[in-house]
C-alpha cells in the first residue's frame, strides 16, 4: 500500500469519527417549578397513603363492586330451569344424557346366565 493511500485511508476514517462522535451536553438539573407549598405536598401525600391504592390486582384489590343486573329474578330462574330441563349441546359421553333404548334379540335369562357364569369362573355357554 501507498502512503498516499494509507494517508487518504486514515484522513477520511479521522473525519467519519469526527462527524458521528458529537457529546452531548450536560445542562443540569432541572429546577422545580410548583406551585404547591411544601405543606400542600405533604398534606396531599397523607391523603394519598390512607387511601386505597388504584393500582392493585387481584385480592389486594379488595372488596368486588357489586353488578346491577337488568333481569329480573323471575326471568333469571326462568331461563335457569329452561337450560336445565333442555339437553346439553356440548356433552359428550356419559355426560350427553339417557342413553336411547336399542331393541335387542338376545334372551334376558341367557344374558344373567353368562354373567353368572363369568363372576363364578366357570366356563361360558357357547
Amino acid at each position: 500500500m501507498t502512503a498516499s493511500k494509507l494517508l487518504s485511508a486514515v484522513s477520511l476514517a479521522l473525519l467519519a469519527a469526527a462527524g458521528v462522535a458529537h457529546a452531548e451536553t450536560y445542562e443540569g438539573v432541572h429546577q422545580l417549578t410548583s406551585a404547591a407549598s411544601r405543606a400542600d405536598v405533604a398534606g396531599q401525600a397523607v391523603v394519598a397513603a390512607h387511601s386505597a391504592n388504584p393500582y392493585a390486582t387481584g385480592a389486594n384489590a379488595g372488596p368486588a363492586q357489586a353488578i346491577v343486573s337488568t333481569a329480573s329474578r323471575s326471568a333469571v330462574r326462568a331461563e335457569a330451569v329452561a337450560a336445565a330441563r333442555s339437553g346439553d349441546p356440548y356433552a359428550e359421553g356419559a355426560s350427553s344424557g339417557v342413553a336411547p333404548i336399542v331393541a335387542s334379540s338376545v334372551d334376558r335369562a341367557a344374558v344373567r346366565a353368562a354373567a353368572r357364569a363369568a363372576a363364578h369362573g366357570d366356563a361360558l355357554p357357547l
